[in-house]
This record gives C-alpha cells, structure tokens and sequence, in this order.
C-alpha cells in the first residue's frame, strides 16, 4: 500500500458535501454515504456521479483566453492485495490493474487516553481515525492507450474566465463486489503521540466518462467519454 499512502502524505483533501446522480435524480450524497449505502445494498449496476478531490494534482497552462487543465494518472493505481497482478509483463501490462481517483476524506477524533511509551515519561495520547474515498476502476485504457508517460492521464480545454481550477466530476457504474476497504494502523510513540487508524474505502467499478464543471455556476463546460482522454469546451 506505499504507493498510495505516500500520495497522501504529499496531498490531502477536504470532506464536502457534494451531489450525486443516480437514474437522472440528484441526490445530496458523498463518497462516504455511498459506501455505507452499498455496503447495505450491493446494487451493481447504477452509475455513481461524483466531484473527484483534485487537490493540487491538477496542472494547467495558459494561451491567451483558453486553459488547458491536466490531470495525471500515471500513479493512480491502486497498492493493493485485490489489485495486485504478480504474473504481469511490466513491458505490456501494469502489475496493479485497478486505478483510483480520490473522492472524500473524513477525519474523526475518538478521544484520548495516559499510556507510557518513554519509561518514566507518561503522557496522553490522541485517539484518530480517518477515512478516505476513492473510485476505483480497472479500464483506464479504455480512454488512452497505456503510456509510461508521467503526464499520461485526461486533459481539458477551458474558458480562461473559468480559471485554473474546474470542478471535475467522475461517473462510475458500479460492479461487484462494489466496495472494498483496506485498514492501516499506526501505534503511538513518545514522539508521536497519537493512534493512528487510516480505513481506504473503494466504491468499485468502471469509469465511465469525467466532466470538467464551472466551479461557481456548476455549468458544465466538457466531458471526456470513453474511448477519449480530452474535451474542450466551446
């Protein structure tokens, strides 16, 4: 799991309320309420719309009154037992096939207690858990061919006036097993003195198109389909 805990250390993303489609109805929906709802109810099948946490992973470059925005995918994938394909041809094939974009994190404080980790030094050690959530999908050749490209991943042509940081929107059709989670627990230490627990949760399935959304209006402004990795607006 190095791969895509190392992205979070260098990245993190708020917890927001967010909407969601499902049959064309709009929902007031997140990654999180998604998980526990699949969790309930397995439905593979539905299509899931969602913002995806863009952080600072978003690039874009300026020619007069047109932004192209650039979002890598090159190290999206997914570091994971389930995802993990020991027999691959690293010339032809990826050795983790499922790759993610990251959706939600939750953070919650449960507390504290004294414990003694330096003899002689007892101190109070924090007590936090927190929750991040991915789509997770095993066709993104589907939209590009497979490159080795650092700069490999889905791209957009966008109005200057609607600046550098689009809203960006992921639509999944679920499939079996339609969840996942993996859970990661640090200790605390004199020096760190806080238990640590990380739960990664993946709604599962296939991507099937990103839409890049005017931040402020929620206009959308292009979608990139399958079978494509750019779009542009008119």
């Amino acid at each position: 799991m190095f791969q895509i805990d190392l992205y979070f250390l260098r990245k993190t993303f708020a917890a927001t309320s967010v909407a969601v489609f499902l049959s064309g109805s709009a929902l007031a929906d997140t990654a999180a309420a998604w998980f526990e709802r699949l969790q309930a109810q397995p439905d593979a099948g539905i299509e899931i719309t969602l913002p995806v946490a863009v952080g600072e992973v978003l690039r874009s470059t300026r020619d007069g009154e047109r932004v192209t925005v650039r979002y890598p995918m090159q190290f999206n994938q997914i570091a994971e037992g389930w995802s993990w394909r020991p027999g691959a041809d690293p010339a032809v094939d990826d050795y983790y096939h499922d790759k993610f974009l990251p959706l939600q994190s939750v953070t919650e404080t449960r507390g504290d207690y004294v414990a003694e980790d330096k003899i002689g030094s007892p101190q109070r050690m924090r007590v936090q858990w927190r929750y991040d959530y991915f789509f997770a999908f095993d066709n993104l050749y589907d939209f590009y061919p497979r490159s080795d490209d650092d700069e490999a991943g889905f791209s957009a042509t966008l109005p200057a006036s609607v600046g550098e940081a689009p809203e960006l929107r992921a639509t999944l059709q679920v499939t079996q097993p339609v969840t996942r989670e993996s859970t990661t627990f640090w200790k605390a230490t004199h020096a760190q003195p806080k238990d640590f627990t990380l739960k990664k949760r993946y709604l599962t399935g296939r991507l099937m198109s990103l839409a890049f959304h005017d931040p402020v209006t929620g206009q959308l402004l292009c979608r990139i389909p399958v079978g494509s990795a750019h779009c542009a607006a008119p």
